[in-house]
C-alpha cells in the first residue's frame, strides 16, 4: 500500500507541475511573463492618494531566472503619475513576476504584475497531499485521484469545448455527472451505496438546475457582472454565452457539497441498519434524519460564511457609503450582488434537499447486510 501511495504522489507531481516547468525553457518573441529577482532598489518615491493613503513607487534593478531573460540584468521603472491600485512594495531578494515586452524598435520594457507565490503554493499542495493522506489513507489515497480526474475534466472537457463556442450549461451538467461518478465510484466502490448516491445527487442537482434557470431569467442575470467575464469579452473571435457560463458555475460549485452531505447520509443509513438489522425503514430514516440535520446546519453556516467572507470588500463598501445614498436596497439589485444571493440561496435550496432524498433512497434500498 505505501507503494502505491508513493506512486500516487509521483503521478499527481508530475501531471500538475510538469507541464509547469515546460515554461521555463520557453523563449520569448515580442512578449512573455518570467521570473525575475529584485537585486537593487535604485529610487523609492513616497506619494499621497487624494484620500490620504499613502503609497510607495519603487524603480528597481532585476536579474531574470527563465527564459530568455535567464542571468540577464534588468530596470524596473516603476515610479510614474499613474496610481495603481494594488501596487506592492519590494524588497531585495523577492522574487516577481516580470512582464517583458520587446516593441518593434528593439527597445525593452517590464513591469511587474505581482510576487511569485508558487513555491508556498507547492508546499502547502505537499502539506494537503501528506494529511489526506495520513488521515484518510487508502481513501483519502482515491480522493487524491478523483479530485486530480476532475480537475482534468473541467481543463481537459469543459473549458476547452466552451472556448469552441459550446453551450457551457449543456457541458457542465455533463462534465458535472461525469466528475461525480468519477468521486463516489472511485472512493466508494461500484456497489449499491455508490448507485444510490449517483441517483440522489443526480435528483438533487435537478432541483438545484431548475431554480438557477427560472432565477437567473426572473433576475435578468447576464453573467457579465464579475471582473473576469470583461477580460473574456472578444477574446480570439470567440461567442461565449455568458448567462450559461453564469449557470455552469452554479452547477460546479453545488456538485461538490452535495456529494459531501448524500454520501455522509448513506454512510449514516448503512451504519444504523448495521447496528440494528430489524429496525424498518421508516426508523432508520427518522434516525439517519436527525444526524442529517445536524450536518444540514453546519453545512448551510459553511455555505453562507463562504459567501460572506469572498463578499467582505463589497459589504464594506456598502457600510462605508450608506450616507452617501447606497441602501440595502439598493446594493442587493446590482447584479454582482444578486448573482452570488442566488448562487448561494440556489446551491443551499439544492444541499437542503439532497439530505431528504439520499436518506429516504437508502433507508429503503440498503439491506443490513454489506454489499
Amino acid at each position: 500500500m505505501k507503494k502505491i501511495y508513493i506512486l500516487g504522489i509521483l503521478l499527481i507531481f508530475v501531471v500538475f507541475l510538469y507541464p509547469l516547468s515546460l515554461k521555463a525553457e520557453q523563449t520569448i518573441a515580442k512578449s512573455e511573463i518570467f521570473e525575475a529577482r529584485v537585486v537593487e532598489i535604485i529610487q523609492v518615491q513616497e506619494k499621497i492618494r487624494e484620500n490620504g493613503v499613502k503609497f510607495e513607487q519603487q524603480n528597481l534593478k532585476l536579474v531574470g531566472l527563465e527564459g530568455y531573460w535567464l542571468n540577464k540584468e534588468l530596470i524596473y521603472n516603476g515610479i510614474s503619475e499613474i496610481d495603481v491600485a494594488n501596487v506592492n512594495s519590494y524588497k531585495i531578494g523577492d522574487k516577481v513576476l516580470v512582464d517583458g515586452q520587446v516593441n518593434e524598435l528593439g527597445e525593452e520594457n517590464f513591469y511587474i504584475t505581482d510576487f511569485v507565490r508558487s513555491k508556498y503554493l507547492y508546499a502547502l499542495f505537499v502539506i494537503f497531499i501528506i494529511i489526506v493522506l495520513l488521515v484518510g489513507r487508502a481513501k483519502g489515497f482515491k480522493a487524491l485521484i478523483g479530485l486530480f480526474l476532475s480537475f482534468v475534466v473541467i481543463i481537459r472537457f469543459i473549458l476547452p469545448q466552451i472556448l469552441k463556442g459550446a453551450d457551457p450549461f449543456l457541458l457542465s451538467l455533463a462534465g458535472g455527472l461525469i466528475i461525480l461518478g468519477i468521486m463516489i465510484y472511485l472512493t466508494e466502490g461500484f456497489k449499491l451505496k455508490s448507485h444510490i448516491a449517483i441517483l440522489s445527487v443526480l435528483i438533487s442537482l435537478s432541483f438545484t438546475l431548475l431554480l438557477s434557470i427560472i432565477f437567473t431569467t426572473l433576475t435578468k442575470l447576464s453573467g457579465l457582472a464579475q471582473e473576469e467575464a470583461a477580460f473574456l469579452i472578444g477574446i480570439d473571435n470567440v461567442d461565449i454565452n455568458f448567462k450559461g457560463l453564469l449557470l455552469a458555475g452554479f452547477i460546479i460549485g453545488s456538485i461538490g457539497v452535495l456529494d459531501d452531505i448524500i454520501v455522509g447520509q448513506i454512510e449514516a443509513v448503512e451504519q444504523i441498519k448495521l447496528a440494528n438489522p430489524t429496525l424498518s425503514a421508516k426508523k432508520v430514516f427518522t434516525m439517519a434524519y436527525k444526524v442529517g440535520n445536524t450536518h444540514i446546519g453546519a453545512i448551510i453556516n459553511t455555505l453562507f460564511l463562504a459567501y460572506a467572507g469572498a463578499a467582505l470588500p463589497l459589504l464594506l463598501l456598502f457600510i462605508l457609503n450608506q450616507d452617501s445614498g447606497i441602501t440595502f436596497s439598493r446594493l442587493i439589485n446590482t447584479e454582482i450582488v444578486s448573482t452570488e444571493i442566488v448562487r448561494a440561496l440556489v446551491g443551499s435550496i439544492g444541499v437542503v434537499l439532497s439530505m431528504p432524498i439520499a436518506t429516504w433512497l437508502a433507508a429503503i434500498q440498503l439491506k443490513p447486510k454489506n454489499d
